[in-house]
């Protein structure tokens, strides 16, 4: 391996063409997504299948205590707090990503940051028993300072990980967990299984179980090679890493290029956020990034999941069987995502954003037209239907998995943390707001709520055409050069 290594290398100074899947490298990418973006995803719809049997131990709860009934409107303020806490808790997991990957590393982060996951497990798991519903809507804030964390974190350390040509396909693996998760949180909250009044604080405290997994396990893996040469200073441990991750010895070029990044930003040092605003050099990648974050979330991916159930039940599906329609979309949403994995290296992360915010925004067009006549014509309930699926696919295969791969690609080792703080701020605090103002929409706007959202999908896929770049295969310091340009600065290089 080692002899004819030479002839492997791309001149750009980076791993080459034939940067491979090692099982070093396959088990971190498993590991990593299983004990922290599975969990994300178990999180965000675990309370959709039992919240009837929830609501109904809040009030019972509250009659023990007082004596009298709660008031319909303070369960409805209590539930709304359980569902918000989450998305809340996540933009505070987001402002902590830059300080505590900076301090502890990528790996030691998430390692310290399943202690979160499994205090919140034991929390929610015991509620019933403690007769306290308080802890549930504090646990959920708990889960969201988590999954702020882990859905920064996971993709950093991934991507500083991979060779250049697996990077897309390594970057997709966390929301193709976190679809998983969605989908194991459905399965296990039907009716059958644990999604009733005895099931339910055993529905909620088995996120603990993937978090004490990752616990036992992720000590054994390398640290982050780019963390370890850059910002620790240690050459001789990044060695040691990338030789494991990539399954041969000479790992120079890899390491060159590394140096070549560290030269580069060394006039700039480390960035903070407040910096990252005011710096020239990376203006165009900020704007990116929160512009694909934000139309991300704000393209009405949680809208259409809140309303696949009624869309469903008015084209005539039992209410019964309701829940087993939606396990089909969770399991469409996997499939597309895992397709996602397989086609993002071959097509390129451009092509599946245009594409997917094409066809979420085809799919919010479509389908407001089809809930308008579907009291007047028999078929547009079926067409309505077909529009929630269209529009799930879409969001699969570009805008839920490329936006996280690509702020790890467009920044720097220096400028990485406070991206993805920023990046991961706009995602959850787009998140919380759809979650807040889409009941109002809904009551004000009914079906046309779904053209503010196809608004913002041709918007963001407009913007993505005309600004951002492809880059698929380029090492970072080739991405770095490509933005550049756009931003109007030299990069240092004089000593390359």
């Amino acid at each position: 391996m080692k002899l004819n290594r030479g002839k492997q290398e791309s001149s750009e100074g980076s791993e080459g063409p034939k940067g491979k899947m090692t099982l070093p490298l396959a088990l971190v990418a498993l590991i990593s997504a299983f004990g922290s973006s599975f969990q994300y995803g178990y999180n965000v719809s675990v309370i959709n299948s039992p919240a009837p049997y929830m609501q109904e131990f809040y009030n019972r709860t509250y009659l023990d205590r007082t004596g009298v009934p709660m008031d319909s409107s303070f369960q409805t303020l209590l539930w709304s707090l359980t569902v918000s806490m989450f998305p809340l808790g996540g933009l505070f997991g987001s402002l902590m990503v830059w300080p505590m990957v900076n301090n502890c590393g990528r790996k030691g982060t998430l390692l310290i940051n399943n202690l979160f996951s499994i205090a919140a497990a034991i929390l929610m798991g015991t509620s019933e028993l403690a007769k306290t519903f308080e802890v549930i809507i504090l646990s959920r804030v708990i889960m969201g300072i988590f999954a702020g964390l882990a859905s920064n974190v996971v993709p950093m350390f991934l991507g500083e990980m991979s060779p250049k040509n697996l990077r897309g396909a390594i970057g997709v693996v966390p929301q193709l967990f976190i679809t998983i998760g969605i989908l194991a949180a459905q399965i296990l909250g039907l009716n059958s299984i644990l999604g009733n009044a005895e099931g339910w604080p055993v529905l909620l405290g088995l996120t603990g179980i993937p978090s004490l997994i990752q616990l036992l396990t992720l000590p054994f893996f390398p640290e982050s090679p780019r963390y370890l040469l850059i910002q620790k200073g240690n050459e001789e441990q990044a060695r040691r890493a990338l030789q494991r991750l990539r399954g041969w010895e000479d790992v120079d070029d890899e390491i060159q290029e590394m140096y070549q990044e560290d030269r580069s930003e060394k006039e700039e040092g480390q960035f903070s956020v407040l910096s990252l605003f005011t710096f020239r050099g990376l203006r165009w990648q900020l704007i990116s990034i929160i512009v694909m974050m934000a139309g991300q979330q704000l393209s009405g991916v949680n809208g259409v999941f809140y309303y696949a159930d009624r869309i469903f039940e008015s084209a005539g599906v039992q209410s019964s069987s309701i829940q087993y329609v939606t396990v089909s979309i969770g399991a469409i949403n996997v499939v597309m995502t895992l397709l996602a994995v397989f086609i993002v290296e071959s097509l390129g992360r451009r092509i599946l954003l245009l594409a997917g915010f094409l066809l979420c925004s085809a799919s919010c067009a479509i389908l407001t037209l089809a809930l308008n006549l579907q009291t007047t014509v028999s078929w547009m309930s079926y067409l309505s239907i077909v529009c929630v699926i269209a529009y799930i696919i879409g969001h699969a295969i570009g805008p839920s998995p490329i936006p996280a791969v690509m702020i790890t690609e467009m920044f720097l080792q220096s400028s990485r943390p406070a991206a993805f703080m920023v990046g991961g701020s706009v995602h959850w605090l787009s998140n919380f707001t759809v979650g807040l103002v889409f009941l109002y929409m809904e009551a004000g706007l009914g079906p046309y709520s779904f053209l503010i959202f196809c608004a913002i999908c041709v918007t963001t896929m407009l913007y993505i055409f005309f600004v951002v770049p492809e880059t698929k295969n380029k090492t970072f310091m080739e991405i770095n050069r490509i933005m550049a340009k756009r931003n109007k600065v030299e990069i240092q290089e004089s000593k390359e």
